[in-house]
């Protein structure tokens, strides 16, 4: 059975970026780092594909420690990093795609069609043969179909799995009770910019049992940031 956490950082008001399709750039060291602790317990991590355009690449576990933790649970050196793209417009030239780790891509019938477009005129336009980039691909009909998805992860033996955003990402998946948990962590500073994003598409959520209560399980503090650790009830 599968268990997600959803790792999130945010400001004191809520916003995970300065302006929509930023990267964050607010949070520290500490937070990196637990963040690379974070992905390091996952079989495999989601992400949607505006992250990706935003970052250009996925964190990769460096730490000599989490990789031998990885390594003596009978686990690849990185988790599966899967990209969740509807349209599959995905840029083949991102760093991302020359990461040392495994890559997949949840998408649909057209998405693919349109991804495997990008690649083909980029090989041309670059005198390549290369269709190395993703190893595994989820392809449903016309929308992402998350209860599906999670059942494809089910039988293929992914066990844990690290939610990094977006917000609609990590708001699609609360609205269908697929996040178990949620590390929080809280940077020093507000934002306050009206068309900053926040860490939720509140208009996904609008078709769901509302407020959703949620058990505190851990609290850290390093240095000026707060980590909290939540489980969601259900």
């Amino acid at each position: 059975m599968i268990h997600t956490t959803a790792i999130i950082a945010i400001s004191v008001d809520g916003k995970i970026s300065t302006a929509i399709n930023n990267p964050a750039r607010f949070s520290t060291k500490a937070d990196l780092e637990h963040l690379e602790t974070q992905i390091s317990l996952c079989d495999a991590i989601i992400f949607g594909a505006n992250t990706l355009r935003a970052y250009g690449t996925s964190l990769v576990i460096k730490n000599p420690e989490l990789l031998q933790q990885r390594k003596e649970n009978h686990q690849p050196s990185q988790p599966l990093n899967i990209v969740c793209s509807a349209s599959g417009k995905i840029n083949p030239q991102l760093p991302f795609f020359s990461q040392p780790l495994p890559r997949g891509l949840l998408t649909t019938s057209q998405g693919i069609i349109n991804f495997e477009e990008k690649i083909r005129d980029f090989n041309t336009k670059n005198n390549l043969n290369s269709n190395n980039y993703f190893e595994q691909v989820f392809i449903n009909e016309n929308t992402i179909n998350w209860q599906e998805f999670f059942i494809k992860l089910t039988n293929l033996n992914y066990k844990k799995i690290g939610i990094l955003g977006g917000k609609e990402l990590i708001s699609s998946l609360i609205a269908e009770n697929l996040i178990n948990e949620i590390w929080l962590t809280i940077c020093p500073l507000i934002i306050g910019r009206k068309f900053a994003p926040d860490f939720l598409n509140f208009d996904l959520l609008q078709e769901i049992n509302l407020p959703i209560n949620l058990k505190l399980l851990e609290v850290k503090q390093i240095d000026q940031e707060i980590f909290l650790h939540y489980l969601i009830l259900t």
